[in-house]
Order: C-alpha cells, then sequence, then structure tokens
C-alpha cells in the first residue's frame, strides 16, 4: 500500500510522485446539524448524495465515476450512511463546479451532499478534491485535495470515504485498511491453506503464499507492513514474519506445541504467544531483537490465546483453570491473573479492542457459536452474532467499531458443502455483512490504518 504524507498546500509539488498527499480545506464557519451518535442501537442512517467527481478530460471523469461508487460502497456498508441513488440527482457534477444548490437536494431529502473533482496533472499524477456539505445548513463541513497516482485511485477513494466518516461520527473511519487471512480450497482430506490479503471491501486481492505448506492465523503488527503467521514445515510448527510490500520471509523460530501465531505487542518490539511444553500450554512473551522468552503463566492447565490491551499493560487470555474455558487478565510481567468471563459456556479466542474499552470471544454453548464483547472487568457482556454453525477468531477494525470473522458451513457425509466465509458486524449487532472472497476465508486479521508521513 502507497504511503501518504500530510503536507502543507504551498509545498505538495515538491513531493514524490508515488506518494499520496493530502491537504484540508477549511471548513465553513458554523455548526453543523449531520452529526451521528455511533453509540447508540436505534439510529437511522443519514441519507447522504455522493455525486460522480467532475473531471477535466474523459479520464478523469471516467476516474471520477469509480472513486465516487466506492465511497458509496464504503459509506452504505458501514451501516450508518445511507446513499441516494445517483439517478435521483438533480443537479449535475458540472453544475456543482461553484456550489450546490441546496434546494434541490433538500427536495429528495439529503442531509449531507459529497461533490468533487479529479485533475490529471502534467507529470502524470492524480488530483483528486472532494467538499462534505451539510445541506440544511447549507455549509461546508469538510474538505480534501489529495495527489496520488492514477493507479492508485481506490484508496484515494477509501482515503475520502474516512474523512466523511470521521467529521459526521467523530470516530476514526477503517476503509483504508487491509484483511489479511487463510484462504482455503479442495477436500476436506486435501485442504490447502494460504495466506492471502485484500482490502477491506475485498478488492486488490492477492496470495501472499503458494499453498506448499499449511498456514494459520496471521496477525498484522502495528506498522501494518509485517505480520506473524503459522506455517507447519515438515508438521513441524514454525513463526515467520513476512513482509508485506517485500514479500521478504523471516524465520522466528520453531516453536513445537504452538497452535497460534503470536500477536505483536503495541509498540511492535515483542510478541506474545502460548507454548506447549511437557503437555502444558503457557503464555510466553519473546522480545523480537533478542529472542529471549520469558514465562508469563505458569498454571498446570491449558493458557492460550493471549492479546494485548492496546496501551500494553495487560494481557487477557483463554485458560480451563476453572473447569472449562474462560477468559482471563493479567498484568504484562504475569502478576495479578483474575477471571473476567462468568456467563453461561465456553469462551475463547480472547481480543482486546484498539481503544482499550472491551474485549471481544467467542462463545459456546447450547449448540450456538457466538460472538460478543465485553469490558475488560467482565462487564457488560453482549452477544453480537450468534449462529448454530461454528464462528469465530474475531478481529478489530483499527477504529474499535467493528469486527470480522469467520463462519463455517460443515461438510456434508459426501465431503460437499463446506463454506468458510468472512463477516463483519458493527457493535450494535444489526449490521451484519458478508465480505466477498474469490475462495473461502477463514482466520482474518484487520490491519491499522496506514502509517501517515509528514
Amino acid at each position: 500500500m502507497n504511503r501518504m504524507s500530510i503536507l502543507p498546500a504551498a509545498g505538495m509539488m515538491k513531493a514524490g510522485v508515488m506518494a499520496l498527499m493530502l491537504a484540508l480545506f477549511v471548513a465553513t464557519a458554523g455548526h453543523a446539524a449531520v452529526e451521528i451518535d455511533i453509540t447508540r442501537g436505534n439510529f437511522k442512517p443519514v441519507p447522504i448524495a455522493i455525486s460522480d467527481l467532475d473531471g477535466d478530460n474523459p479520464q478523469a471523469l471516467k476516474l471520477g465515476t469509480d472513486v465516487a461508487r466506492v465511497i458509496r460502497a464504503d459509506l452504505e456498508r458501514s451501516g450508518l450512511f445511507k446513499p441516494v441513488d445517483p439517478r435521483a440527482h438533480i443537479q449535475t457534477p458540472q453544475q456543482m463546479r461553484v456550489q450546490p444548490r441546496f434546494g434541490d437536494w433538500r427536495v429528495i431529502n439529503v442531509d449531507a451532499l459529497v461533490n468533487g473533482r479529479i485533475e490529471m496533472q502534467a507529470d502524470g499524477r492524480l488530483r483528486g478534491e472532494f467538499r462534505l456539505w451539510d445541506v440544511a445548513a447549507e455549509n461546508q463541513m469538510t474538505g480534501l485535495a489529495l495527489f496520488t497516482t492514477p493507479d492508485n485511485w481506490r484508496r484515494l477513494a477509501h482515503l475520502i470515504a474516512d474523512a466523511i466518516y470521521k467529521r459526521v461520527t467523530g470516530e476514526d473511519g477503517y476503509f483504508d485498511t487491509r484483511i489479511v487471512y487463510v484462504a482455503e480450497s479442495g477436500p476436506p482430506d486435501r485442504r490447502v491453506k494460504r495466506l492471502a490479503i485484500m482490502d477491506q471491501d475485498g478488492e486488490k486481492h492477492r496470495f501472499l503464499t503458494d499453498g506448499r505448506y499449511l498456514v494459520l492465523t496471521p496477525r498484522f503488527s502495528p506498522g501494518q507492513q509485517e505480520i506473524t503467521y503459522l506455517s507447519y514445515f515438515n508438521d513441524k510448527p514454525r513463526v515467520y514474519l513476512f513482509n508485506i510490500d517485500t514479500g521478504q520471509q523471516e524465520l522466528v523460530g520453531d516453536f513445537p506445541g504452538m497452535t497460534f501465531a503470536p500477536r505483536f505487542s503495541p509498540d511492535g518490539n515483542r510478541v506474545i504467544m502460548s507454548l506447549a511444553t511437557d503437555g502444558n500450554s503457557d503464555v510466553y512473551m519473546m522480545d523480537l531483537r533478542t529472542r529471549q522468552r520469558q514465562r508469563l503463566t505458569s498454571d498446570p492447565a491449558i493458557d492460550t490465546s493471549p492479546s494485548f490491551a492496546p496501551d500494553g499493560r495487560r494481557i487477557t487470555f483463554n485458560s480451563d483453570r476453572g473447569g472449562t474455558k474462560q477468559i482471563y487478565t493479567m498484568n504484562a510481567d504475569g502478576s495479578d491473573q483474575k477471571r473476567i468471563s462468568f456467563g453461561q459456556g465456553r469462551y475463547s479466542t480472547p481480543v482486546w479492542s484498539p481503544r482499550g474499552d472491551l474485549i471481544a470471544f467467542t462463545k459456546e454453548y447450547q449448540g450456538q457459536f457466538s460472538i460478543g464483547v465485553m469490558r475488560p472487568d467482565g462487564s457488560g457482556e453482549r452477544i453480537l452474532s450468534s449462529n448454530s454453525v461454528v464462528q469465530e477468531a474475531p478481529t478489530w477494525a483499527p477504529n474499535g467499531r467493528v469486527l470480522m470473522f469467520y463462519r463455517e458451513t460443515p461438510w456434508n457425509s459426501a465431503g460437499r458443502g463446506q463454506r468458510v466465509r468472512l463477516i463483519s458486524i458493527d457493535l450494535t449487532g444489526f449490521n451484519e455483512r458478508e465480505i466477498p472472497t474469490p475462495i473461502d476465508a477463514s482466520d482474518p486479521a484487520w490491519s491499522p490504518l496506514s502509517p501517515l508521513v509528514r
């Protein structure tokens, strides 16, 4: 994924051609009426019109149509916005070059309006700009100008969608992100599992490994360019670091008894994992620079699936030390271990939210497989999705408002019929979506937002 620079408008032309650059327009003064409280589950999606972006030539006009289509899809998929069908638009993009006629948009019950323009620069770059308008207040809420290469137009669209999402909700967006997952194919007795990556909307899909070796549980680094994953080489589990941009792999080590790939610490300098020695699984920390390991748990039960809190001070993990699988937390040095899940059923795969306010989990009870969240002290448990088929392995969007997991339809007696699909759901539990993948998909991991370089 190309890097993005934030530069003052006067300095934009000095940056490299491959950089994606962004400048913030000064919004018109005044209070905007278009706002969403996304902590509530009973809101109505905001009616928003995203006009095709105007252009200075046929190529720019085509890109303007494509960019607007992706913005509409991103915002609609969030469940917070209801894009108005472009066929209902009264004004054309060309008629809005100076300022919209707000009355035309009120007629079709639009609350927010987006327009913009694509221009092809003499040096081959693409310049895209947009403006978000509050139709009732008749003022501009925000706007961006961006420069990139023409083949990077989809990321431009995701960045615009993120800016709109943030201005209306007050929360960071999550559209300029990627998903790494395990791509599955073949019959149940000869299952091929490859590492794959795609944008959060399922586009720009590519395979990272060739399927010769089984891969499991990929995890993103905080810097987004590296992932860890577990691979079986000669039937022995190995942990690798994989650089997405260069394709280079680095062996972290051989870890007999490991069943899940490690997770990174928030600073990226350590990983946390579960290792089985002498038939007993415990949680360990490893320093990636020295490769030194520190044992954090020493209970005779099975301790597994550890995950850092975003500040790096606490860890959540799964243990059956109480008789059934439950969720526990502890300090990063292994002290203050305590159980936090007390509901009926078995809990597993806890993952701390990037916001630090919730822990996501998988729960199995009376034949139902559920994805839920609870506060770090165990209070406020809520089930977001429940199904009679297996669904597990939640992963958080970087804004902590959306989860993704996989759902598995079992094989029939003839070895047919299985489907493994990625599902997203927001914290309200009302906006569940299937994420398109070319083949079966499991074990998703959501990337952080792309780093910004000034």
